[in-house]
């Protein structure tokens, strides 16, 4: 009888137990020092948090169960610990300093951490890993707040663009590995020229607003920090696959050797994209690869990363006019066979890091990048004398015009030397000192490959350069950053030094061409304050100053009387971050006050680009949310949501006669309190997602971004639609033997068919007294898939 109450009494109190909620607790740190700041999370369970100031961190209302707690923390080796959870547990942590320093160490001088009074989201590797199916990098960032992506082929295989905050690629600061993407004179970065790059990134830090201090173009929206291939300690051999829609392919293989004797390690990757488009002849091939080696020493790490891309993609940049939207959607303007963009780009880079003693650590990089290509073209009607080619005498008769194929070639250099000294005194003093000299070297050539009619010997030559020129620009900056941790206060200092000298070939005071300079010294600092409410939570402030030299056709376009004023933005923010048990959100306010900010005139230049001119007063200011909720175990809600006002408060717009060739007839519209073109007043993102099974999983992604005006006049014949647009995602990974890992996905896009254009353009035209504006749109596919297989070893 006793055994039999027992036996009840167990079995009713086994439910309580599993109901039971307990918490885990302790502290990390490094012998008697704490060591704030040390990531704890629970094993595959999508739950972490941050050890706080004095070292200590908690898991609440946990069930009861087996966890495994795995802690981390920069130059400290990954522990873990597995618990039987039954009662609230104390778990401490004492982690041992690395026997060879960690990759981490090479960006994180142009990085911000938890407690930095910055606004920022990280990807590690998995998340990018996942949502890596074949399309570009902007794509795989689509999710993350404040985000707009677009593809001029419609499937997000070619050319892509981003903006983030409204702000466009050229104002988005690009670094690998703290090494700037961008281009040096137009200062965008076009992600087409590193196909699949993805698949050798281990992490991205995505920086909004002006950011921390790094190396490159100034940032007036947002800083990608992209952290290629890091350390992995196994060896692995990786076969990705991925087919889809309108014939697009990924090939994919990926190798590394693991930590050779545990001092060295090499990696490599060698991948293949081909698309059709979804746009008629919007076709793309692309083919990449990169390959980097380590040496790991107890206080050193030596690493060398080659790596190239190729591309040769039909052009479909011209989009589709306003009235061809509901009959051909997928219409190019383009017919000529090679209507092609060509292009390749390789990159060099050699890292050395050093701890110079406990409290001290250097980092130097060294790096060059050759880029070299063209795109070609047919023009029908052309003027010879536009080509300096005299004209043709055909049986008595004068030609002057003939159709042609050109080729508008660039062929380019950029080298350089990036630095940093990371010195930390104290646990909770840091100080870090950085910069980078780098230098451009750019030829430009355009030549006619064929002519209907041509005064020149094509027996001799088939190619007439008409156009060839050369630009210079060195880029100097030094800047430093400190950092004081003071009871529950974060407080850092950052201030950097830049100097711009830039030579082209422009106009003279007469309007004359002739080769130009100018020279640019910008001082740009920043000041954060951040209160830790407690090891969970904070709460943030800052504001900082950017500036922004003009790229390469504001010089171009002018002469050295008109030249545009550089950029300057004063940007603050203000936040509350919080990482719980089950959900963790990010609330962020923004106001960033423009002066001389550079916009659209209406006027094109020689080759079809928009001018552009300063504008004395303009500002974005909103709020932005980025939040994770844990419903349940097996199903996750992610969302993001901008609200923003954009505003210029006085615009002139200027529209030229194209009857006139002085080019002195124009007519001007003056606007005032306007919303900047190419920024929605709302953007949301959602992702729901649910694991039916183990290592399985289903989710349904949203996207819905407001209105858009095209350009700066609030026009309401001139918008970009909204678009609300929903994807599914499916999962599934297992293991067989002799096999790690066998994964497949399938991605199925704009799962409703829903007809939207998430980019467009639109340019005033004057002739003899009479305007028009035409309108064009940037047309995305209705309902699409990539199906991807994953097989690692």
């Amino acid at each position: 009888m006793k055994k039999l109450v027992i036996a009840v009494f167990a079995a009713l109190l086994c439910p309580m137990l599993s109901m039971a909620q307990f918490n885990i607790s302790g502290t990390v740190a490094e012998n008697s020092s704490v060591l704030p700041g040390a990531g704890i999370k629970l094993k595959n369970k999508g739950q972490s948090v941050i050890a706080g100031t004095n070292g200590r961190y908690e898991f609440s209302n946990l069930p009861a169960g087996s966890y495994t707690l795995v802690v981390s923390y920069v130059g400290y080796a990954t522990q873990e610990k597995t618990i039987n959870l039954s009662a609230n547990t104390t778990v401490d942590f004492k982690l041992s300093a690395l026997s060879f320093l960690a990759d981490e160490v090479v960006v994180s001088a142009t990085r911000a951490s938890k407690n930095t009074a910055t606004t920022y989201k990280d990807l590690n590797r998995a998340e990018i890993a996942k949502k890596n199916v074949g399309q570009d990098l902007p794509y795989i960032l689509n999710q993350t707040p404040s985000v707009v992506v677009s593809s001029d082929a419609g499937a997000g295989v070619g050319y892509t663009g981003i903006r983030i905050r409204g702000s466009d690629a050229t104002r988005i600061n690009v670094t690998l590995n703290g090494i700037p993407l961008n281009d040096a004179e137009s200062q965008g970065s076009f992600f087409i020229n590193l196909p699949d790059l993805a698949s050798s990134v281990d992490n991205i830090q995505i920086q909004r607003g002006v950011g921390t201090s790094t190396n490159g173009a100034g940032a007036f929206g947002a800083s990608l920090n992209i952290q290629t291939t890091t350390r992995r300690d196994s060896a692995y051999a990786e076969l990705n696959n991925t087919y889809g829609s309108y014939n697009t392919w990924k090939n994919t293989v990926s190798v590394g050797s693991g930590l050779i004797g545990n001092k060295f390690s090499f990696d490599g990757r060698l991948s293949r994209i081909k698309s059709d488009g979804y746009i008629d002849r919007a076709s793309s091939n692309l083919k990449s690869f990169f390959v980097t080696g380590a040496y790991y020493g107890k206080n050193d790490i030596l690493r060398a990363n080659v790596f190239s891309g190729t591309e040769k993609t039909y052009q479909a940049w011209n989009g589709v006019t306003e009235d061809l939207l509901q009959t051909d959607r997928r219409h190019n303007d383009f017919t000529y066979d090679n209507q092609t963009d060509n292009y390749q780009q390789d990159h060099y880079q050699l890292f050395y890091t050093r701890n110079l003693s406990k409290t001290l650590t250097a980092n130097a990089a060294l790096h060059y990048t050759y880029g070299r290509g063209y795109y070609e073209e047919y023009k029908d009607d052309q003027s010879l004398a536009k080509y300096q080619i005299k004209p043709v005498v055909v049986g008595g008769t004068t030609i002057d015009k003939s159709d042609l194929v050109r080729r508008l070639w660039l062929d380019n250099d950029f080298y350089g030397v990036t630095y940093s000294l990371n010195y930390t005194p104290k646990t909770d003093l840091s100080f870090t000192l950085g910069g980078a000299y780098n230098e451009y070297k750019g030829r430009h050539f355009d030549e006619v490959i064929w002519a209907q009619f041509a005064n020149y010997d094509a027996s001799q030559s088939a190619r007439h350069i008409y156009n060839d020129n050369d630009a210079f620009k060195s880029d100097f900056n030094i800047f430093g950053r400190a950092n004081y941790q003071i009871e529950q206060f974060n407080i850092f200092a950052d201030l950097q030094y830049r100097n711009v000298y830039y030579s082209y070939f422009g106009k003279d005071e007469a309007g004359n061409p002739a080769q130009q300079n100018a020279r640019l010294e910008f001082f740009n600092p920043k000041l954060g304050l951040t209160y830790n409410i407690d090891a969970k939570s904070n709460v943030y402030a800052s504001v900082a100053v950017g500036h922004k030299e003009p790229n390469r056709r504001d010089f171009t376009d002018s002469n050295i009387n008109t030249r545009p004023k550089s950029e300057q933005l004063t940007d603050f923010e203000f936040g509350y971050r919080t990482q719980q048990d089950v959900f963790s959100l990010g609330l962020n306010g923004f106001a960033m006050l423009y002066k001389d900010q550079l916009i659209n005139t209406g006027k094109l230049n020689d080759v079809g680009g928009q001018t552009r001119q300063n504008v004395p007063d303009s500002y974005r200011m909103g709020l932005e949310l980025d939040g994770r909720w844990q419903i349940l175990k097996n199903l996750s809600w992610s969302a993001t949501a901008t609200l923003s006002r954009n505003k210029i408060k006085e615009f002139t717009e200027y529209i030229y006669d194209d009857a006139d060739p002085s080019g002195k007839t124009f007519v001007t519209n003056t606007y005032k309190n306007t919303d900047i073109s190419y920024s929605p007043a709302i953007i949301v993102s959602s992702e729901i997602a649910y694991n039916p099974i183990k290592n399985a999983e289903i989710a349904f992604i949203t996207k819905y971004v407001g209105k858009q005006y095209l350009d700066n006049s609030q026009a309401a014949t001139r918008i970009l639609p909204s678009f609300f647009v929903n994807d599914v995602r499916l999962g599934y990974n297992t293991s067989i033997a002799g096999i790690k890992n066998v994964g497949l996905s399938l991605l199925v896009n704009n799962v409703f068919s829903t007809l939207y254009e998430n980019n467009g353009g639109t340019y005033p035209y004057l002739y003899a007294g009479d305007l028009s504006r035409t309108n064009y749109y940037y047309p995305q596919a209705t309902r699409n898939f990539l199906l991807s297989l994953n097989v690692k070893f």
